[in-house]
């Protein structure tokens, strides 16, 4: 990697994707906590942790999801939305966790936070889902995206595999990439 750190964005690491007994469950999620705890600990101050919250009251295209997935529709501080026990104190290190009721993470804090000409890390849930629509934003932005494949999980694994070769469409906008070549230090 390039000697430019960047800022890490943990999209979505949540009980309601890390629990098994949740209908948005991600199988491998338990296998990304490890992985992401390394890439909090590189990135130190730089990072932002974000959660997906559902919206007070669905509108548009939205309301017919929450039709889908009615469970969903909790508060914010609910504790399905909480961040995963294995990951709460460090997101509580890292500064004030983003909260958006979309998938994409890409809003005007995060852009503010990791600056028009910044590069952005990318871990967490889901990779065919919330990573993917982030990834997407920011590139469109001209931010370099950096996907830590090893560090996301997506709804199965075949879904997570075809969001990595998705994109990998997007470089050298977005590159995927693993911890290590993220963490090794600069030639």
């Amino acid at each position: 990697m390039t000697s430019r750190a960047g800022w890490l964005s943990v999209i979505d690491m949540q009980r309601v994707f890390g629990e098994p007994d949740s209908p948005w469950f991600a199988p491998r999620f338990a296998e990304t906590v490890e992985p992401v705890r390394k890439l909090v600990g590189a990135f130190g101050p730089r990072v932002t942790f974000t959660r997906f919250v559902a919206p007070e009251a669905p509108a548009g295209a939205w309301a017919d999801y929450y039709e889908r997935w009615p469970f969903a529709l909790q508060a914010p501080d609910s504790r399905a939305y909480g961040l995963v026990d294995d990951l709460a104190g460090l997101a509580a290190d890292a500064g004030p966790t983003l909260d958006a009721p979309t998938f994409g993470k890409w809003t005007p804090e995060l852009a503010g936070r990791v600056g028009p000409d910044g590069r952005l890390v990318l871990a967490g849930v889901s990779t065919d889902c919330c990573v993917l629509s982030t990834a997407l934003a920011a590139a469109d932005a001209g931010v370099e995206v950096l996907v830590a494949a090893d560090a996301c999980a997506g709804a199965d694994d075949a879904s997570h595999q075809r969001a990595l070769e998705v994109m990998r469409l997007y470089e050298p906008l977005i590159r995927v990439v693993t911890v290590a070549d993220i963490l090794a230090p600069p030639a």
